[in-house]
């Protein structure tokens, strides 16, 4: 009685120790994961990182050249016997101060260079953020839709085990054959391992949902799906040309192609400037080393572009350009492709989506119990019932498969055209 007793206290706090957990559970819906991706995303703080990076080229670039001091003392005085004699009697020293000025508007040919790379890690972090939004959404699908899965599997699992058990009476009493029994055990093992299968695949959406998101690996989820507005909004209604101008507008990768070239234009001005050598100019002051005694001078040192014209860099400006204006074209005509094969895609999966009854799922599901009643009541065979069970099973996931596609190409259309079209 009391082995009994201390059963019942373990279970229960098993039980309450369970019921903890589940509610211990993140209830994550699609926006919420989203403001913990802007917030928490390795990848996008290290691209904002970059940004830092080429704001502080720019106060590199702003920043003069520093002047130069030269300064040479006698070191030692065979006569006086004496080291680093300064006065006019017995010692010797000379100085001078130096600054270098560019020429060609060198400075501010790099400041514009500079600028424009702000630009280029801007647009690669806008990019970065495109790609990892549409991969946070579709792993968001992935993982919400595999989840319910999930459950049909444990549904048919729970009703597949109940119907065993009453069949492991009927054949202690001699009413079904051992065959039966059998391929009923089969049945849930087939069932247990592909419910396997799938709890893998969901684990593996779950882990990337972490790591899109920042969080935990311990985190808890329990994903949520609410209707939207946008969910009415039919995709064939969309004119393809308007999607086309969006994504021409607003795509960070065809922003950057372009910037990229532009960045090559002024890189080839600055190396041209380059070319043109710049002036230092220098004001000295001798004690008694020049003619006359304490002498002052100026100087200016600029040098001969005999030899090095910097012709090397200006080719390679000139081949970055070539290299840039093929990449243009080379991203116009992915991003053309990329929204037609969408746009065609979304609207195959929502037609196929539109095919189908909203009450089906629901009439379904009353067959399946007056499948199950049938059965028990011995109105249809064993072969019969697991035949049509079997179907019951696959309508179901062929119908999450199907709701995860649609949602897919929804969230697709949105990073093809680089806009927010579905919310």
């Amino acid at each position: 009685m009391i082995r009994i007793g201390k059963l019942l206290l373990l279970l229960m706090a098993i039980s309450a120790k369970a019921t903890f957990a589940q509610s211990d559970s993140l209830k994550l819906d699609l926006k919420q994961a989203e403001l913990l991706f802007l917030k928490n995303n390795f990848e996008l703080i290290a691209g904002n990182y970059q940004i830092d990076l080429a704001k502080a080229e720019v106060i590199t670039a702003k920043l003069f050249d520093n002047p130069e001091l030269e300064y040479e003392n006698l070191f030692y005085n065979h006569e006086t016997k004496k080291f680093l004699q300064t006065s006019y009697e017995y010692g010797q020293f000379a100085g001078s101060i130096s600054q270098l000025i560019k020429l060609a508007g060198k400075r501010n040919k790099n400041i514009k260079l500079a600028q424009t790379g702000i630009k280029l890690a801007e647009l690669e972090y806008f990019d970065l953020m495109r790609t990892l939004k549409f991969e946070l959404r579709n792993t968001f699908y992935k993982a919400y839709f595999s989840n319910r899965s999930v459950k049909v599997y444990e549904d048919q699992i729970k009703s597949t085990e109940s119907l065993l058990k009453a069949y492991n009476v009927q054949l202690k009493m001699g009413n079904v054959a051992l065959k039966d029994v059998i391929r009923i055990k089969s049945l849930i093992i087939g069932l247990k391992a592909e419910q396997a299968s799938v709890l893998n695949e969901l684990e593996d959406h779950y882990k990337d949902l972490k790591l899109l998101c920042g969080l935990a690996p311990a985190a808890s989820l329990s994903l949520i799906l609410p209707t939207n507005d946008d969910q009415n909004i039919m995709v064939d209604k969309i004119p393809y040309a308007n999607l086309l101008d969006s994504a021409r507008t607003n795509r960070a990768d065809l922003k950057l192609a372009k910037t990229d070239l532009e960045y090559n234009e002024l890189n080839l001005k600055l190396q041209k400037a380059m070319a043109i050598p710049d002036v230092e100019i220098s004001l000295s002051y001798d004690l008694k080393g020049n003619y006359p005694e304490k002498y002052t001078g100026l100087g200016l040192k600029i040098p001969v572009p005999l030899f090095n014209r910097n012709q090397g860099e200006i080719k390679k400006a000139k081949i970055g350009i070539d290299a840039a204006t093929s990449n243009v074209k080379k991203q116009e005509l992915l991003l053309s492709n990329e929204v037609f094969n969408s746009y065609r895609t979304a609207i195959r999966n929502e037609r196929l989506y539109a095919e189908i009854d909203p009450a089906f799922s629901h009439d379904f599901d009353k067959l399946i119990v007056g499948l199950i009643k049938n059965f028990k009541e011995r109105n249809i065979s064993l072969i019969e019932f697991l035949d049509l069970y079997e179907s019951y099973k696959q309508n179901i996931l062929q119908m999450n498969k199907l709701q995860f596609e649609r949602m897919s190409s929804r969230a697709e259309l949105n990073y093809v055209t680089g806009s927010n079209i579905f919310k």
